[in-house]
């Protein structure tokens, strides 16, 4: 029988691609490269002995063969994941959730406590990450992201628009602060910069030329940049949803009333299957009071 049966890592992208008839959208779909699809479906058809695909430039098309075992292979899939169904355990009293270290450290965490009083029932695990959530490998029942979304076939929801202004701890320069925007760009002021880098936007929003170049250190979390902001390192550009305890405890200062509107939401991202599970709905349901509170 193990000799019978082809490359099993090779079905899902095979079945992907059929399906999409693209080895582009194949790859979106499953979260892997376009070379690791192609590969694996050359590998399934060298098992096979038969082509699957027609190949022209970068189209493709299945081939009678291909098309037929597409067919097979998806009832087969299918019918594994009904018997994965039948046979997970699901805890319903636990959630976990996959959240930016930002947003988890300073929105979430001081508020948890909040929602496990009120859903005692409920043991939360929370992931802090910045990378991708494959739903498929780990048990992540729902993430929340900054992004522009959506991420098809995954539900999303946006439930939170964000914005950018300027933050500096008071004690920077041993109190002197910068004035005016112009004065951000003196020699002796760091401009710490993030991944998603705002300060271009900012800046012609100041009307005040920029010159793009790195005068402090880079993060790639928001967390770390209103860290060293707060050290006296440099200026920053704080978001509002999740600056506003250091501003209450005047860890920080807001420098100007200017603020610039986050091109990147926040969403709920949760598969189908999960979406409406119980405990994925108060998780959700929770936040969005604790925010419009």
């Amino acid at each position: 029988m193990a000799r019978r049966l082809p490359p099993l890592s090779a079905l899902r992208p095979f079945e992907a691609a059929a399906r999409l008839e693209s080895f582009t959208k194949a790859a979106g779909e499953l979260h892997l490269t376009h070379g690791a699809v192609s590969h694996q479906v050359r590998a399934l058809e060298e098992h096979l002995g038969t082509k699957l695909f027609a190949r022209n430039g970068k189209r493709v098309s299945l081939t009678v063969p291909g098309r037929a075992f597409a067919e097979r292979i998806r009832e087969a899939l299918e019918e594994i994941g009904r018997a994965a169904d039948a046979a997970r355990t699901r805890n319903e009293h636990r959630l976990s959730v996959s959240v930016l270290p930002s947003f988890a450290s300073r929105w979430l965490m001081p508020r948890l406590i909040h929602f496990m009083e009120s859903h005692p029932g409920i043991e939360v695990n929370v992931n802090a990450s910045v990378s991708l959530v494959n739903f498929a490998a780990e048990e992540i029942d729902i993430a929340i992201r900054m992004g522009v979304g959506p991420w098809p076939p995954l539900v999303c929801e946006r439930f939170l628009d964000d914005e950018y202004f300027v933050v500096a701890s008071p004690k920077m320069n041993r109190g002197k602060l910068p004035k005016t925007p112009a004065d951000l760009l003196a020699p002796d002021v760091r401009i710490i910069r993030e991944d998603r880098d705002y300060w271009p936007m900012w800046f012609k929003a100041a009307g005040v030329p920029f010159e793009d170049r790195v005068r402090g250190p880079l993060f790639n979390d928001s967390t770390y940049s209103l860290q060293a902001a707060a050290r006296g390192e440099g200026v920053a550009l704080g978001r509002r949803s999740i600056v506003g305890e250091d501003l209450e405890r005047g860890v920080l200062k807001r420098l100007f009333p200017l603020s610039i509107p986050s091109l990147e939401r926040y969403w709920f991202v949760s598969p189908k299957e999960s979406w409406n599970a119980p405990n994925v709905k108060a998780f959700r349901e929770w936040v969005k009071a604790q925010l419009a509170r």
